[in-house]
């Protein structure tokens, strides 16, 4: 079990817009993540140091992005103008978590620009939408090779850690664990809720120094 990815919604200028002001922040340039169709929603793509990456994601006005729990989850953040939506777990096997969430992943699909199609399958959207400092939890299908990290970045940038509102018991149980650590390579930093769960914010390490978005 390890970090794959952090999700930041666009706000009301839109995803390149996102998009640009973090890349200003860590210089480096996303790419086209592409569509994806099942859920209505769309992405640029910063690839990131230890096989993490950055997604800038926002809804499409398509159905999916209001009957999916993934489009709805991103346009939700996206009305709130914008911002961190959540985090996202990556494992080797979903069935345990299938049966412990009771109900089954679901197909995810894009089409990055310039490369092949990406393959994977996910659960727990629902989980974050009810309790947004639960990350969601992901398996690709497609081989390592193509995960979005892989591609080359003019600089590297890493996740340092994740500042989180929330608890990290409440956390240990959604991952079913009782590991102190269960996400090993990044930090998490706690703070009380105050009534609003959720990731707060993202610190990155990258040649210039540490940043904060």
């Amino acid at each position: 079990m390890q970090l794959d990815h952090v999700s930041f919604a666009s706000g009301p200028d839109g995803y390149e817009a996102a998009a640009e002001r973090i890349a200003d922040a860590l210089k480096i340039t996303p790419y086209n993540g592409g569509v994806h169709p099942r859920f209505g929603t769309r992405n640029l793509i910063f690839p990131l140091t230890g096989e993490h990456y950055l997604e800038v994601v926002e809804p499409l006005e398509h159905p999916a992005a209001l009957s999916t729990p993934f489009g709805q989850a991103v346009r939700a953040r996206s009305e709130l103008g914008g911002g961190w939506m959540g985090w996202c777990v990556r494992v080797d096997d979903l069935d345990p978590i299938e049966e412990r969430l009771e109900r089954r992943a679901v197909d995810g699909n894009r089409t990055p620009e310039g490369a092949d199609e990406l393959l994977w399958k996910q659960i727990g959207i629902k989980g974050l939408i009810a309790d947004p400092q639960l990350p969601f939890f992901i398996h690709w299908i497609s081989p390592r090779a193509q995960h979005p990290s892989q591609r080359p970045a003019e600089q590297p940038v890493s996740i340092a850690s994740l500042q989180i509102a929330g608890s990290r018991e409440r956390l240990r149980e959604w991952l079913d664990t009782d590991d102190p650590k269960p996400i090993p390579e990044v930090g998490i930093d706690w703070d009380a809720p105050n009534g609003i769960p959720g990731l707060m914010s993202v610190t990155f390490e990258t040649p210039q120094g540490t940043v904060v978005i």
